[in-house]
């Protein structure tokens, strides 16, 4: 298992070769970068700018793992989700380009007006879409277990049975959702057939991070567990810690 970080939100207000750097000092492994923050990495822009992302982190020591959007699929209305599936194919092109492995989309809860079985069914059917378009050009679709009622996991197994796509996959979002009786055993059992990624938060609160880590390798996972930790304005400082209590929580 690999350390990775995303730039929500300790690293939000930093510019890409801040993020990079910051990142190189503090011995972490890769990046998510999620849309919308001052590094700029965004579907705008051109092909010369792309190939300059995609360089600057060939030649680094930290690996541009994802772009996390806040793409989503639930909307009752037809219009609504296809501006969404567009956006989050406009994200697999740049995914593509630059390098990177995944695209992170996510739900946000049930959609009013409609049965729960129809708001899956339409999760499932735009999650198909991108998966499709996102496996022909290399780049993995992972959906945030994340909104609500979305972000249960019973929930998120229906979703990822109805979508039933080898290309995509789950990113574990750390919800107090997943605990039952103080562990998340069950949650992650029910889970790990589809886990591509992972969101980690404050380590030193009460989620059990232990537990979760000792499944995670007992399951063979050997992908990367990325922070999500709310910001601070020592964030060198910060996450070096956090690397230490990675560590020791994975021993």
């Amino acid at each position: 298992m690999l350390l990775g970080a995303v730039t929500y939100n300790v690293l939000n207000n930093m510019d890409l070769e801040t993020v990079i750097r910051t990142l190189e000092t503090a011995g972490f492994d890769a990046v998510e970068l999620r849309t919308g923050h001052k590094h700029g990495v965004e579907p705008g822009l051109s092909d010369a700018e792309r190939g300059k992302v995609k360089d600057r982190f060939e030649h680094s020591k930290v690996r541009l793992l994802s772009f996390g959007t806040t793409c989503e699929f639930q909307s009752a209305d037809a219009a609504e989700r296809k501006k969404q599936i567009d956006l989050a194919k406009e994200f697999i092109g740049l995914a593509h380009d630059t390098g990177a492995l995944g695209v992170k989309v996510r739900p946000n809860g049930l959609a009013k007006g409609v049965d729960k079985e129809t708001t899956i069914r339409n999760i499932a059917a735009g999650l198909r879409e991108v998966g499709e378009h996102g496996y022909v050009h290399g780049v993995e679709i992972w959906l945030e277990v994340h909104g609500g009622e979305t972000q249960v996991p019973t929930v998120a197994a229906e979703i990822m049975r109805a979508t039933n796509h080898k290309n995509v996959g789950l990113c574990w979002n750390s919800n107090p959702t997943d605990v039952v009786n103080g562990s998340v055993k069950a949650s992650f059992e029910l889970l790990r057939p589809w886990l591509k990624s992972c969101h980690i938060t404050e380590l030193a609160s009460n989620y059990p991070y232990k537990e979760l880590f000792g499944l995670m390798k007992k399951s063979g996972y050997d992908r990367w567990t990325l922070c999500e930790a709310a910001e601070s304005k020592e964030p060198e400082r910060f996450l070096k810690y956090y690397r230490a209590l990675w560590r020791e929580l994975m021993a």
